[in-house]
């Protein structure tokens, strides 16, 4: 089975200045508007990285899911991970492993040949995670939550090049890649600040509460091609600058110079 890197859901308060100072600071466009999160008493604006997406959502109801979890954690931050797999049999057991480790399917749909399955992060003592799957099996092309293939007019790689990796802060590092690998099958590799999951164009690393906010999706792996005009751009939205990453909706965004 390949396990794919697809996008990242950050929850802000409001979307606005976020995705203004997202687009401006990393270089990158907006390439979608989903109404259908409003049946979840949300908003939201999706941005093209590579062939993978980063998305903001923001509640515009009282008593939203999402505005728990800003409340839980302390402020805008990283929400639900989202990965992709080649076929149905490869979700399907994925969601097998879930059940035996008591893990439950906190919400399913799907839309044509679309197919998405969240995990209740409750079970996973982290943040939600979707596992979805296609039958058009295009893991760089179609994908449903950016509107199909539309987003491709809006990829730049003048700036950012590629989302590669998610960190994932958690009370017992070690148990919750034991977790996650089981439910996807894979391996975790010991690393030195923590554990790693490989995927295929990239890494889930689990990590020790590094803010005091708790376990939760806490920072993205960027592959950039112009780090000193993102350090800039970040100064000037008086965004947090430190030696390897920034800090944009309480999230922390690590910079690699592409080679």
């Amino acid at each position: 089975m390949g396990m794919y890197l697809r996008q990242v859901c950050l929850v802000a308060h409001k979307l606005e200045p976020v995705i203004t100072d997202l687009t401006r600071v990393l270089g990158i466009e907006r390439c979608h508007v989903d109404p259908g999160v409003g049946r979840w008493g949300l908003e939201n604006t999706l941005m093209t990285i590579g062939s993978n997406f980063l998305e903001v959502v923001a509640p515009v109801e009282a008593n939203t899911a999402a505005g728990r979890y800003l409340a839980r954690r302390g402020g805008d931050g990283g929400y639900i991970l989202v990965c992709q797999v080649d076929a149905a049999a490869d979700q399907q057991g994925c969601r097998d492993n879930a059940a035996r480790l008591d893990v439950r399917v906190a919400y399913e749909s799907s839309r044509g040949s679309y197919y998405l399955m969240q995990l209740h992060p409750a079970d996973l003592h982290n943040a939600m995670w979707e596992i979805d799957w296609d039958d058009r099996a295009e893991v760089t092309g179609v994908w449903e939550p950016a509107g199909g293939r539309q987003w491709q007019q809006h990829v730049r790689d003048d700036v950012t090049v590629e989302l590669t990796g998610v960190e994932m802060q958690a009370d017992d590092p070690a148990a919750t890649a034991q977790q996650w690998g089981a439910i996807a099958g894979i391996q975790p590799e010991a690393v030195t600040d923590g554990y790693r999951l490989p995927l295929v164009n990239g890494e889930l690393r689990f990590v020790r509460d590094q803010d005091g906010r708790g376990a939760g999706l806490s920072g993205v792996d960027l592959v950039v091609r112009d780090r000193a005009a993102i350090v800039a751009a970040a100064r000037e939205c008086n965004a947090v600058i430190a030696a390897d990453h920034i800090e944009l909706c309480g999230t922390r965004f690590y910079l690699t110079e592409a080679v």
